[in-house]
């Protein structure tokens, strides 16, 4: 399983255009075979702060993802949001033996 922690930091007066694009993106993305969850998150404690958070079933799920065209025309446009550049992290997990 791959987790992917996307962290936006938006312009105040660009975040209802962010939001309205990045809908599309989140619907497009949870329609995808290899996907188990994907969420945008609003800080608690930074304004216009985002992470978005996704699950996938595996390293190919995720390169699939990378070339689809909700994900590269929300990355063509993310730039014009934002006031710092993208941070991802991306984590190999596996779930804890019970």
């Amino acid at each position: 399983m791959i987790i992917i922690h996307a962290r936006f930091q938006v312009n105040a007066a660009k975040e209802e255009a962010f939001l309205a694009q990045i809908r599309s993106l989140v619907e497009g993305s949870r329609a995808e075979a290899g996907n188990i969850s994907y969420d945008l998150m609003k800080d608690t404690e930074q304004e216009q702060v985002y992470t978005m958070v996704e699950v996938w079933k595996d390293a190919e799920a995720v390169a699939l993802h990378n070339t689809s065209s909700h994900f590269t025309a929300f990355v063509g446009q993310a730039s014009e949001f934002l006031t710092a550049p993208l941070e991802v992290s991306s984590y190999e997990a596996s779930p804890l033996a019970k």
